[in-house]
């Protein structure tokens, strides 16, 4: 047998392998460590900016999209977790696929949530893919489904896809990084957004406001999340604002971008939120709470930002 002929019947194998776990219980009987309930559910909205009445009152109903929520095991973990999830894990492992990034996710809701359900689920590990080449690397698409429960009905599915990878070889640049700068991304303007970016140009950051109910919002949308009204006008920000969260960005590397820097979400003090880059501290001097004001900064000659600068003090 040839090299390429035993590289390809190893593959063969080992795609036999991670499809033998096709079916197999990722957890059984897990249980919530929390019945549904109104703190949680305002937590999510708040950081959402979900101000949907459905979700409030005697008559509340959790956000579907919470759905995930409930099942999570935090650091400790959850009672029901077969070992046949991490088995898999550790195959792909040693064939190479050290890697590991989410990819999607899909839900499907059949009843909704209310505080006081008691949420319980099992899943099950639904398929692994061929061999797949990305330009992260090459490696395998694992898919699990999780049936989430409540009062002994089904409330929804959870489809959860990784990808487990052997990372891509970088390859040396063609010519000298002075010679060529990559350049920033594109912001997408279309009718919706069209005035937020001429405010832009004008070093105004514009926050639409409803003009039925006076409900500022942000980013921008065609329509008011609070009154559904469609029509609305503009407040000039004052520029303050303060850190509400944040990440610190350590890969993938992105063309035009030098990791790591951190990326906030920033409260202003109309008390919308944006996301933009913080200037004027180092990354890892960014925290919660740290006190910015806006600046533009002029990234090429056709493309201009809002940041926020790093308050003094």
């Amino acid at each position: 047998m040839t090299v390429d002929g035993t590289a390809a019947a190893a593959e063969v194998e080992l795609l036999r392998r991670l499809r033998a776990f096709e079916g197999r219980p990722a957890a059984i009987a897990g249980r919530a460590k929390d019945p549904v309930n109104e703190p949680m559910i305002r937590h999510w909205c708040e950081a959402m900016g979900d101000t949907n009445p459905a979700y409030t009152g005697p008559e509340a109903i959790a956000p579907p999209t919470m759905l995930q929520a409930w099942t999570m095991g935090g650091l400790s973990g959850h009672t029901g977790r077969s070992t046949a999830y991490d088995e898999l894990l550790a195959l792909l492992d040693g064939a190479g696929c050290t890697s590991v990034v989410a990819t999607d996710c899909e839900q499907e809701y059949l009843r909704p949530l209310r505080p006081g359900d008691t949420v319980t689920f099992d899943a099950v590990i639904e398929s692994v893919s061929p061999r797949k080449t990305t330009k992260l690397g090459t490696g395998h698409f694992v898919t699990t489904r999780m049936d989430v429960h409540a009062g002994g009905e089904l409330a929804g599915t959870h489809r959860f896809r990784i990808l487990k990878y052997a990372p891509a070889a970088r390859r040396p640049p063609s010519q000298p990084e002075s010679a060529v700068k990559p350049q920033r991304p594109r912001p997408v303007i279309n009718r919706d957004t069209q005035g937020f970016w001429d405010g832009i140009r004008e070093h105004k950051l514009l926050i639409q406001r409803c003009t039925a109910c006076a409900t500022l919002r942000f980013p921008w949308l065609p329509g008011c999340n609070a009154c559904s009204s469609p029509d609305w006008d503009t407040v000039e920000a004052s520029g303050a604002g303060t850190v509400f969260s944040y990440v610190v960005m350590h890969h993938p590397p992105f063309p035009a971008f030098d990791p790591p820097y951190a990326v906030a979400l920033v409260e202003l003090a109309e008390g919308v939120r944006m996301i933009s880059n913080i200037a004027g501290v180092p990354y890892d001097k960014v925290r919660i709470g740290l006190p910015v004001r806006l600046e533009f900064l002029r990234v090429d000659d056709t493309l201009e930002l809002p940041v926020f600068r790093a308050e003094a003090g």
